[in-house]
C-alpha cells in the first residue's frame, strides 16, 4: 500500500459515514414532518387497571377481553372526525401486564395462561375506521416491563433503575418487533414512555437507541418515533434516532418552547403531550374551551403538534364535556 493510503481510506470511510449519518438524520426529520400540518391529535389510556380502579371492579382475563371486544372503533372514529382530529394515539398496555393486542413473543417469554394479551387486535381494528376519515394511528408503550406484574418482570429480566438491562431490552425489542411487523403501514408512529435512564440503557453498545428504533420501525421504515424522558417543561430531544419530541407536560403554564425553528427544536419536530381531564385519562375537563385553545395555539404557533390525552368510556367513546373541548380546539385551529 502506498504511503498515506491508509489515511486516505480512513478519511473516505469517515466521510461516507458522515454522509450516511446526515442522510439518516434528515430522514428522521422527514418522518414526523406531517405533524406540523396535523396540528393536534388525541390520546387515550385504555388500561385494564385504570378501568378497574375507576369502576371499582376486579379485573381478569375474561373481563379484559370483554372490554376490548366491545370497544366501539367506529363510534370513536366518528367523534374524532367531528372534532377535526388529525391523529389518534392509543395505549397498547402499561403497568398491569394487560395488553389490547395479541403478541406471541410476549406470551412465549412471560408464559401466563390464559394470556393477558387480548384476543382482539384493537390496534389493527382501529385502522380502517380512522384511515377512511384521514386520521393517522399511533401507539403508546412503556420502555420497561409492566411494573405491576411480577411474573412478567421476572420473565423479561427487568430491573427498575439506573441499570443496563441489556437482556430485557433484547427481549422487549422482539416483542415490539412482532407488533411493528404485523401492523406495517397502518401504524404511523410510536410514543415510548419511561426512558428515564438513557445513558445506562440506550447510549452504549447494542441494544441501544438504534436497535430500539429499528425494532419499532419494522414493517414501516417511515414511522415517527419519540422517546419520553419524563415530565420536562422544556422541549428536548433525547436522541438522533427519534423523529419528534415526546413533550410530556402536566402544568401547561410552565411550558417553554425555546430555540424553535421551522417547527423543530434541536432538529426534531415540536410536539407536546398533556391531559384534558383532571389527570391522565380521568376526570372532567380541567380547562375551559378558551384555555384549551390558548395552549393548543401556543404549540401550533411554533409549527408544533399538540396531543390531548382524554378520558374515554368503557366502550372507548369520549364523553360529551370532553368532546366539546376538542370541537372548540378543532374549530380554532382550522381543522373543522
Amino acid at each position: 500500500m502506498r504511503p498515506g493510503a491508509s489515511r486516505t481510506i480512513r478519511r473516505t470511510v469517515c466521510a461516507a459515514a458522515a454522509i450516511l449519518f446526515a442522510g439518516a438524520c434528515l430522514r428522521a426529520q422527514d418522518r414526523a414532518s406531517w405533524m406540523k400540518d396535523a396540528k393536534f391529535g388525541v390520546m387515550t389510556h385504555y388500561l385494564a387497571d385504570w378501568i378497574a380502579r375507576v369502576h371499582k371492579q376486579p379485573m381478569n382475563v375474561e373481563e379484559w377481553n370483554r372490554l376490548v371486544d366491545h370497544f366501539d372503533v367506529e363510534g370513536l372514529a366518528r367523534q374524532l372526525e367531528s372534532a377535526g382530529v388529525s391523529y389518534y394515539l392509543i395505549s397498547i398496555g402499561q403497568n398491569s401486564g394487560y395488553y389490547l393486542s395479541p403478541n406471541a413473543t410476549y406470551d412465549r417469554y412471560v408464559g401466563t395462561q390464559p394470556s393477558k394479551c387480548s384476543g382482539r387486535d384493537l390496534v389493527a381494528d382501529l385502522y380502517e375506521p380512522l384511515a377512511k376519515r384521514g386520521i393517522k394511528l399511533m401507539v403508546y408503550l412503556p420502555s420497561g416491563a409492566p411494573a405491576g406484574d411480577p411474573v412478567a418482570r421476572q420473565a423479561l429480566n427487568w430491573q427498575n433503575g439506573y441499570l443496563r438491562n441489556a437482556e430485557f431490552q433484547m427481549r422487549w425489542e422482539l416483542v415490539i418487533r412482532e407488533w411493528a411487523e404485523r401492523w406495517g403501514s397502518r401504524v404511523a408512529g410510536w410514543w415510548f414512555d419511561g426512558c428515564y435512564w438513557p445513558n445506562a440503557m440506550y447510549r452504549g453498545d447494542p441494544p441501544n437507541f438504534a436497535t430500539f428504533a429499528n425494532a419499532a420501525r419494522a414493517g414501516n421504515p417511515d414511522r415517527a418515533i419519540a422517546f419520553n424522558p419524563g415530565v420536562v417543561p422544556r422541549l428536548i430531544s433525547m436522541t438522533p434516532y427519534e423523529d419528534y419530541i415526546a413533550g410530556e407536560i402536566d402544568h401547561t403554564e410552565r411550558l417553554s418552547i425555546r430555540h424553535a425553528s421551522d417547527g423543530k427544536v434541536d432538529g426534531r419536530q415540536i410536539h407536546v403531550l398533556t391531559y384534558m381531564g383532571r389527570t391522565w385519562g380521568m376526570g372532567e375537563p380541567r380547562f375551559d374551551a378558551a384555555e384549551a385553545i390558548q395552549w393548543s395555539k401556543a404549540v401550533t404557533g411554533h409549527g408544533g403538534a399538540i396531543t390531548w390525552d382524554v378520558p374515554v368510556e368503557r366502550n372507548g367513546r369520549i364523553s360529551e364535556p370532553v368532546l366539546d373541548r376538542l370541537l372548540a380546539i378543532g374549530k380554532a385551529l382550522g381543522r373543522r
